[in-house]
């Protein structure tokens, strides 16, 4: 293996041991009573090499938005003879949910998107970040699909059916981690109940593709 794969593979290693280590004191202790010394002593590095990954502790709950939005436009990029603009946004935004970047494997995916919600409820910080990362994948998701369809979606209507079906989702899931039967003590279950509700969320949706009129 040549010595920068080598290099990619510790760093990645680090990183993951950074995110799961501010994972398990976020969840045992609180996100504000954990510090960026605590996470660093937990993860047996030293602060300065955190920030050689993450710029701040609330970017610990924003580690994939790149890569779901990458994963998204490529879903679109790569349609299908014959698909609608909406049976590409939705299986763009499938592909994002099921693209959480290489760093997040096993539960860790859900546990984190479980503590930003969670988080965001409480820190003003986190909800605002929140908030923009969101209207930033959306701008470029609907900038994408205005791109793949300029024939039926202007750019108005591309935005507006992206922020609509972007919108029911997270409406969906910020209800589920609202209930605390949907803990993030098991990723694995949660994670499921995350891609159940959001296909229940979406298959109305998918129900009226058949019917869908271009959108200006």
């Amino acid at each position: 293996m040549p010595p920068s794969a080598l290099r990619d593979r510790k760093r990645e290693r680090t990183r993951r041991a950074i995110l799961l280590a501010a994972v398990e004191l976020f969840e045992a202790g609180g996100y504000e009573e954990t510090t960026v010394a605590d996470i660093a002593a937990e993860a047996e590095v030293g602060t300065r090499t955190f920030f050689n990954y993450f710029a701040s502790k609330e970017e610990l709950l924003f580690p994939e938005t790149d890569d779901r939005v990458r994963a998204a436009v490529a879903a679109i990029a790569t349609r299908r003879p014959g698909e609608r603009p909406v049976e590409v946004l939705l299986r763009a935004l499938r592909a994002a949910g099921d693209s959480p970047g290489e760093h997040l494997v096993d539960d860790l995916s859900s546990r984190v998107a479980a503590l930003r919600a969670q988080v965001s409820r409480t820190v003003p910080s986190v909800s605002g970040r929140a908030a923009h990362a969101q209207l930033v994948a959306q701008r470029e998701i609907a900038r994408q699909l205005h791109t793949a369809f300029p024939h039926e979606l202007d750019e108005i209507g591309a935005a507006a059916l992206v922020g609509a079906v972007v919108g029911a989702v997270s409406g969906a899931l910020t209800v589920l981690f609202q209930q605390p039967q949907h803990s993030i003590d098991d990723g694995e279950r949660l994670h499921r109940k995350i891609h159940e509700t959001t296909s229940r969320v979406l298959q109305p949706w998918l129900a009226a593709t058949a019917t869908t009129e271009p959108v200006r």
